[in-house]
């Protein structure tokens, strides 16, 4: 867009989706990135959602920096501290309130506690201090939980078969074959962190994957896609009915 173009894209029925990832280990067979890849398309289906009932809305460039300690000790991943992660978003909400935009939603896949943490701290801020309607679903707790796939409810998901499905539905170029040969990892990591465990290795995840990527098919991909859309569609339609 041009500067008039996103000038004339703001007012009270509108949302900027800031898709929100990382970059850090994904096992073997999966890119860096592909927590960005996964918000980038959950913030698109979830854009023409809003857009089908009247809404104007912006997809916002992806913040693909965030914390990522749990990944830290795998080279590639690129961590940054909690508190600089709010700060971004919080600038961020200010200048897109500042131009007129009506509200943010933030397209979240990556579920790092730390992340998490700063993110709740963002939109606290947000809603306190810049006066924006926000929305960030946090996929990893009910009722959003509930829409998603048994493995991901399982909490042995990160880079198992639910993220692998959607990598392989949005990029499937950047899939390597490692994913058919890799034993399913049926460590739960939401379990772990509840444990106290802190990083990956701890977690039960030595080559930084849980789950059953093996399994992952295009097909899955599409339709975890398209639930993750509607979870951010159901989430801005709450606080902007």
């Amino acid at each position: 867009m041009t500067w008039e173009e996103a000038r004339d894209a703001g007012g009270p029925r509108s949302a900027a989706i800031l898709p929100v990832g990382a970059i850090e280990a994904h096992g073997p067979h999966l890119p860096l990135e592909t927590d960005v890849i996964i918000a980038e398309a959950m913030a698109r289906d979830g854009a023409r959602r809003m857009t089908a009932r009247g809404m104007r809305v912006i997809v916002l460039p992806p913040l693909a920096y965030t914390a990522a300690g749990f990944a830290a000790g795998f080279p590639g991943t690129v961590s940054l501290r909690p508190e600089t992660v709010t700060a971004t978003v919080v600038d961020i909400a200010r200048s897109l309130a500042r131009h007129g935009i009506g509200a943010l939603a933030i397209a979240n896949a990556h579920l790092d506690p730390a992340h998490l943490a700063s993110l709740e701290a963002a939109v606290t801020a947000i809603r306190g201090e810049v006066g924006l309607p926000v929305v960030c679903p946090v996929l990893a707790v009910k009722p959003w939980a509930l829409r998603l796939t048994e493995e991901f409810r399982s909490g042995a998901c990160h880079a198992g078969q639910f993220e692998t499905s959607i990598v392989l539905a949005e990029r499937p170029d950047l899939v390597r074959a490692a994913m058919a040969e890799l034993p399913d990892n049926p460590a739960s990591l939401s379990r772990a962190i509840r444990d106290g465990r802190r990083t990956f290795e701890e977690a039960g995840g030595a080559r930084a994957y849980f789950g059953a990527p093996g399994r992952a098919t295009a097909g899955e991909g599409r339709l975890s896609i398209e639930t993750l859309g509607a979870i951010l569609d159901d989430a801005v339609r709450a606080e902007l009915p």
